[in-house]
């Protein structure tokens, strides 16, 4: 597997508007969302500020105005978004979707049109999709991305991508338009191969950064303060920087990612494991809490909220327990002198 980090190139040169053409020379300004959730209207927006026409849509109204908003073009359908536009950026919620849109691209999209496909879902929808498309000579890439909704809008994304090697390099302006990092890792499905194995440390991680902040918070040390020290120690993760702010006043009502979309996410990683036969015990521990979450009515919230579920689990100690416990552990401590 490739994973040179991708040369970057120099910034797109403004071209007409008209009907997209074919020749692999043209710079690829003309970009279309199917998708306009979380993280594909800030990854629009990004490249409308980098200076890229972008079109866009989404079934959701609200969506569509708010590309226009940023400076973007909404389109009333689909088929009208795939056939104006060099490079269409998928960012889907399921496999049916994908499964929809590839029909579409195959019947209304152009020879040459370039798809990068960025959900995360299961490499076999990804094979299937790409293989019908194919038949009509749009390529479909493979490139799921590592960060969250908060750093899809900074620009602080990587773009795993797989597939043809020239098809890549050409894109390189495209990536670098909305993520702070690209990599070629080969052939197609291999993004998002390491789409879930980045998935599952950002399972475990993020549990374990709400047990440290839940066990800091009990001896009277905000999460926020927490964050702060233990990011720059030997102890810190991204998780913990990314997610660990949100874990305090309720921080998980503003959404990143929904407990509901990671529950899919979960299930890709667990089937994986499986066909793999890797045993996993730390991802396996993760799991119930992440499904509490949803008992608890988390689901359209943050996944921050496993601070939430943990919180709920432990009660809450009465001052003379913690006096107790202190005094029993300074004991101890001195025995062993």
């Amino acid at each position: 597997m490739n994973t040179k980090k991708i040369k970057k190139s120099a910034a797109p040169s403004a071209v007409s508007s008209a009907a997209p053409s074919l020749a692999r020379s043209e710079p690829l300004v003309r970009i279309g969302f199917l998708g306009l959730g979380i993280m594909g209207s800030a990854m629009a927006g990004n490249l409308i500020r980098a200076g890229f026409q972008v079109s866009g849509f989404d079934p959701t109204a609200k969506a569509r105005q708010q590309l226009k908003a940023a400076g973007g073009k909404p389109c009333r359908s689909a088929a009208e978004l795939v056939a104006s536009v060099q490079v269409v950026i998928c960012s889907l919620p399921n496999a049916s979707a994908l499964t929809e849109n590839a029909e579409i691209l195959a019947t209304a999209g152009h020879k040459g049109l370039l798809v990068i496909e960025t959900s995360t879902l299961d490499p076999r929808d990804k094979e299937a999709a790409r293989a019908r498309v194919a038949k009509s000579g749009v390529v479909l890439l493979d490139c799921p991305l590592s960060g969250t909704g908060a750093q899809a809008k900074r620009k602080d994304l990587t773009v795993y991508a797989s597939g043809p090697k020239a098809d890549i390099r050409r894109l390189v302006p495209v990536f670098e338009g909305f993520s702070k990092a690209h990599f070629d890792l080969g052939a197609f499905g291999n993004g998002m191969k390491m789409k879930l194995m980045a998935n599952l440390l950002v399972a475990i991680h993020n549990v374990s950064t709400a047990e440290a902040l839940l066990l800091g918070q009990r001896w009277g040390i905000s999460p926020r303060k927490a964050v702060e020290v233990l990011s720059d120690g030997a102890g810190g993760s991204r998780m913990l920087q990314v997610r660990g702010p949100f874990m305090e006043d309720e921080g998980w009502k503003e959404v990143t990612m929904k407990i509901s979309v990671w529950q899919k996410d979960m299930y890709l990683i667990s089937q994986a494991l499986a066909e793999t036969q890797v045993a996993a015990p730390l991802f396996a521990a993760t799991v119930p809490i992440y499904n509490a979450a949803m008992g608890m009515g988390h689901a359209s919230h943050d996944t921050a909220a496993v601070f939430d579920v943990l919180s709920r689990m432990c009660s809450e100690p009465t001052k003379r327990a913690t006096k107790t416990a202190t005094k029993r552990a300074v004991k101890s401590a001195s025995k062993k002198r």
